[in-house]
C-alpha cells in the first residue's frame, strides 16, 4: 500500500477551505487505497496566533517533525502550509533527499500585510523561497498559476476543490427567512480583515443582507452594521439549509485562492455575485447564467438576482472531491518521479 503523510498547519478546530479540502482529500485518498498518516497542530501544544486566536501555531522542539516523518516512513510527503510544522518537515525533507509536493492555499503575503506593516514583497519572498525547495507546489486555478509564474514560483501543477451535492442542495424558499425581507444577499465564511466584508455591507441593495460565520471581526461589524442579519457559525445540515434560502450568494474578497463557498452556494441553487477576480473570476468564467462578475460589486448583485439557479446547481455538479483528488494524487506521484529535480532552493 502506497503511504502519505500529509503536514498541516491548518487544523480543526478551525473551519475554512484549507481544513476542508484535506478533509476531504484525506477521505477520497482513503477510498483508492492510500493509507495517510497527518501531522497537524493537534498533536502539539499550541498558541494563538497573534491577532487570530482561532488559528493555533504549534510549538515543537528541534528535529521533532523530522524525527516522527523518519518514524512513519512515508512513501510520499506532502506539506500543506507555510508555517511552523510545514517548515520544519520541509528542512526534514531537504536534509534527507526526500521528493515532497506542497499547495498554495492562501494568499499568505496579503493576508499578513492586512495584519501587521510587513511588506508583501518580503513576505512573497518567503513562500517562494518555501515552495520552490519542493518538486511540485499545487494550486488551485489557472489565473493563480499564472499570477505564481509571474512572481518566480516554479513547478506549479493545478488541483481543483470539490463538492458535496448531497449536502449542499437546492431546498424550497421560506417566505420569510430570519424574519427578514427578500431578496435576501448571502455571504458565509471567516468574519476576518482579509475577506473584505466592508465591499458587500457598504452596499445600497433591496431586501437584506445576511453573513453566516464568524471570526476576530464579528463583533467590530455587528456594531457597525445593525441592519445586517449576523447568523454565527452554522455547519452541516444547518449551513446547507441556510444557504438555499438566499437569492443571491455575495463572495467580496478579492485575496481567496479559489473559493469553496462559492461552490456549496451554487450547489444549493444560488447565483454568485463577486468580483472578477482569482477564484469567482475561474469558476464562473464562461457561465453568464451561474453568476455575476463585476468590478462593481452592487452592479454584480443585482445582475446575479436574475441568473439561473438551475446554472449554477449545474455548475457546481461538474466538481467533484473524486476528480480533485484524483488531480493531487497525480501531482505527489510526478513529484517523485525519478529525474523530476527541483528547479530553486
Amino acid at each position: 500500500m502506497k503511504k502519505i503523510t500529509i503536514v498541516t498547519d491548518a487544523w480543526r478546530p478551525q473551519i475554512n477551505g484549507v481544513v476542508r479540502s484535506i478533509e476531504q482529500t484525506v477521505e477520497e485518498l482513503k477510498c483508492m487505497g492510500v493509507e495517510v498518516v497527518l501531522i497537524t497542530p493537534q498533536m502539539f501544544t499550541s498558541i494563538p496566533c497573534p491577532t487570530y486566536p482561532e488559528i493555533r501555531l504549534a510549538l515543537t522542539v528541534p528535529g521533532q517533525i523530522g524525527h516522527m516523518l523518519a518514524g512513519e516512513e512515508p512513501t510520499y510527503v506532502h506539506i500543506a502550509t507555510e508555517g511552523p510544522l510545514g517548515l520544519s518537515a520541509r528542512s526534514w525533507c531537504l536534509r534527507q533527499g526526500k521528493p515532497f509536493s506542497t499547495s498554495y492555499h492562501t494568499r499568505f503575503p496579503e493576508y499578513v500585510s492586512a495584519r501587521w506593516p510587513i511588506p508583501e514583497n518580503l513576505a512573497y519572498a518567503y513562500v517562494r523561497y518555501f515552495h520552490n525547495a519542493g518538486n511540485v507546489c499545487m494550486v488551485a486555478t489557472e489565473s493563480l498559476e499564472q499570477e505564481l509564474t509571474e512572481k518566480g514560483f516554479h513547478n506549479l501543477r493545478r488541483w481543483s476543490r470539490g463538492i458535496d451535492a448531497r449536502l449542499f442542495r437546492p431546498m424550497p424558499k421560506l417566505d420569510m427567512p430570519f424574519d427578514l425581507p427578500r431578496p435576501i444577499f448571502m455571504t458565509v465564511g471567516r468574519i476576518a480583515v482579509e475577506k473584505n466584508l466592508p465591499a458587500f455591507l457598504d452596499l445600497d441593495l433591496p431586501g437584506s443582507k445576511v453573513v453566516v460565520g464568524d471570526g476576530p471581526a464579528r463583533e467590530e461589524l455587528q456594531a457597525r452594521y445593525p441592519h445586517v442579519h449576523f447568523t454565527g457559525f452554522r455547519t452541516g445540515e444547518a449551513l446547507a439549509e441556510t444557504y438555499a434560502q438566499a437569492d443571491v450568494f455575495v463572495f467580496p474578497s478579492k485575496t481567496d485562492t479559489f473559493g469553496n463557498t462559492i461552490l456549496e452556494a451554487m450547489a444549493s441553487g444560488v447565483p454568485v455575485a463577486a468580483h472578477p477576480v482569482t477564484g469567482p473570476g475561474d469558476i464562473l468564467k464562461g457561465q453568464e447564467a451561474a453568476g455575476a462578475l463585476d468590478d462593481d460589486l452592487r452592479a454584480a448583485c443585482l445582475k446575479a438576482l436574475h441568473c439561473s439557479p438551475t446554472a449554477a446547481r449545474a455548475l457546481a455538479e461538474s466538481y467533484s472531491w473524486r476528480a480533485a483528488t484524483e488531480q493531487f494524487w497525480g501531482n505527489v506521484l510526478l513529484a517523485n518521479q525519478p529525474g523530476n529535480e527541483r528547479l530553486a532552493a
